[in-house]
């Protein structure tokens, strides 16, 4: 199964400089539980501001067109059939993590998104990809919890995509 999973401002600003624009440790918590066990799927840029190191306990692609990017602990494709590819042997869930234009790849091949709305406006850089929300029913709503550490209200959303839930 192939998803996606992102958090955004009101705007749907998604990064600032290659990085998140907000510190939300309880969306970072519903990030590591969704994709411990599975694999995580993201851009150079995305994964190079999150420090160039795999996440622990999920298997890390990196995609890049240049054929001659490594990176230690990692699996580096070049192609999104590649990763549809390897999606359909996996057995767990491959989640689509950024960046925008590798949304924008994957969206159309998606069967569920895993979206996470921040109530307030952030300044960024690059925005989430439109999304044809038509296709999509909302299968999950639940409302975060603004505390100390979570600065913002905020909200978790899981969409099925239409053509899957037929």
């Amino acid at each position: 199964m192939l998803a996606a999973i992102w958090a955004q401002d009101e705007k749907g600003t998604i990064g600032k400089d290659d990085r998140l624009p907000w510190h939300l440790p309880n969306d970072l918590k519903f990030f590591k539980q969704m994709t411990e066990d599975n694999t995580i799927v993201m851009g150079r840029k995305t994964f190079e501001g999150m420090g160039s190191r795999p996440l622990p306990n999920r298997q890390t692609i990196v995609l890049t067109r240049d054929r001659t990017y490594h990176a230690k602990g990692v699996l580096v494709f070049h192609t999104v059939e590649e990763v549809l590819e390897y999606a359909k042997t996996f057995a767990g869930i491959t989640f689509i993590a950024g960046g925008s234009a590798v949304y924008e790849d994957f969206l159309p091949h998606c069967d569920v998104l895993y979206r996470t709305v921040i109530h307030h406006s952030f300044d960024g850089d690059t925005k989430f990809p439109p999304v044809a929300w038509e296709e999509w029913t909302l299968i999950n709503l639940s409302e975060g919890e603004k505390d100390e550490e979570n600065n913002y209200d905020y909200q978790f959303e899981t969409y099925q995509h239409k053509v899957t839930a037929e």
